[in-house]
């Protein structure tokens, strides 16, 4: 008789499986959320991906993710100041939604309803086999804000969602619909002051001629593992700009799928990871271009310091119906430290023959050249090194073309480099 010995579970994957044994009773959501949770628990129970799986390469979660804390219903989170003046915070505290204000135009509904009645439970369905966020999320999710934007609705003031933990774990979803011709600027913020694991899934569904900004902010502590995921399926004539900044914690993934779906969609990804310590971030893109005449950008910067590694994986796929296809896609890395590492490993899958397609991707130091013409003319070294990795990023922000957006984000960027560069 042959026997396959099963591979030994690591500690924490065995404290996941105990996590979930513990906080079952707990965990709100009627039976088609049980069976949607049961299934989750089945696919961790598998174990967590490590290099051999190729979207994992260059995570090894099964090695990375050494220890989970255990959920500590004690420990209080309190929520953030707005990023920007005149937002309408709805924060998540340790997994639990606290009250929601009125927005005109705009449904607010607590996660846990949701849950309660079943109707996210086909939305927690994972069918990747590749992915272990959904399923995690799926297993302990406890509450988060359901969003719905009506038509035409212009959203007066950005909508903050936060997601903040005081330690232990939290486990949160934040989807939301987009009526057809509405415009809005959503802001989520991924914070906390504590060791945690922390699992965030978010799902968007932009209708036909909505103009979308989403500002994804990911500043955990340096102790912190941040799994995150955002989803969005863009309908015809559609506009989504995603501008995501990783500013902390200890082992970060954000995965970031989009479904161009509709002809005449515009989705613009930009991205700044400030990497330090001994910390590891990994941000991966799968884009599709499923109908024609659609278009896509996506610029990424990362600045690397100390011992810090980060990964980009950027995959464009464009379907044989997607003709007119225009994609363009750059990853541009400066590290600043002999110990950093930066892996960019862009891809494209085109079966339509009538695009415009094109990637690259850059790592280099800064530019002897240039840090030498601002010493000469009186800039200190470090001050003249800090202006030119302002300047490296920046560029990347002023795009978002908001006044107040951009003040807000390089002010994030002014206290990281206070600390790091």
């Amino acid at each position: 008789m042959n026997m396959h010995a099963q591979p030994q579970r690591t500690h924490a994957e065995t404290a996941l499986i105990d996590a979930f044994v513990e906080r079952f009773s707990y965990l709100p959501g009627n039976e088609a959320v049980i069976r949607r949770r049961d299934d989750a628990v089945e696919r961790l129970k598998a174990g967590l991906p490590t290099r051999r799986v190729e979207a994992w390469h260059y995570t090894d979660l099964r090695r990375l993710l050494s220890t989970v804390p255990m959920h500590d219903p004690a420990v209080g989170a309190k929520p953030l100041p707005a990023l920007l003046q005149g937002s309408t915070v709805l924060p998540v505290l340790n997994g639990v939604a606290a009250h929601a204000p009125r927005i005109d135009g705009v449904t607010v509904t607590r996660l846990e309803q949701k849950l309660m009645d079943g109707s996210v439970a086909q939305a927690m369905a994972c069918d990747d086999a590749a992915d272990v966020i959904a399923p995690l999320n799926a297993a302990f999710v406890t509450d988060g804000w359901f969003l719905d934007i009506g038509e035409g609705v212009a959203v007066d003031g950005p909508i903050e969602l936060q997601n903040v933990q005081a330690g232990g774990q939290a486990h949160v979803r934040f989807p939301v619909r987009i009526g057809a011709g509405a415009k809005a600027t959503i802001v989520e913020r991924q914070s906390g002051n504590g060791d945690a694991l922390v699992s965030s899934v978010s799902h968007l569904t932009v209708g036909e001629g909505a103009e979308i900004v989403w500002i994804l902010l990911q500043e955990q502590p340096v102790g912190a593992t941040q799994l995150g995921q955002f989803n969005a399926v863009l309908g015809k004539d559609a506009k989504l700009t995603l501008f995501v900044m990783n500013t902390g914690g200890k082992l970060v993934r954000q995965e970031i799928k989009v479904d161009a779906a509709g002809e005449g969609a515009v989705f613009n990804l930009r991205g700044v990871n400030l990497l330090t310590g001994d910390s590891h971030t990994d941000v991966t893109m799968v884009l599709d271009h499923s109908a024609p005449n659609t278009t896509s950008s996506e610029i990424i910067r990362n600045v690397v310091t100390g011992r810090a590694r980060g990964v980009f994986q950027g995959q464009i796929r464009v379907d044989r119906l997607a003709q007119k296809t225009d994609a363009k896609m750059a990853c541009n890395t400066l590290l600043l430290s002999d110990d950093g590492e930066f892996s960019a490993k862009p891809e494209l899958e085109i079966f339509a023959d009538d695009v415009a397609c094109g990637h690259g991707a850059t790592v280099t130091e800064i530019d002897r050249n240039h840090l030498f013409y601002l010493m000469a003319r009186g800039v200190p070294e470090k001050e003249a090194r800090g202006l030119l990795v302002k300047a490296f990023v920046a560029e990347v922000i002023e795009g978002l073309e908001d006044e107040p957006l951009i003040a807000a984000l390089e002010a994030k960027l002014e206290a990281w480099f206070a600390t790091n560069v």
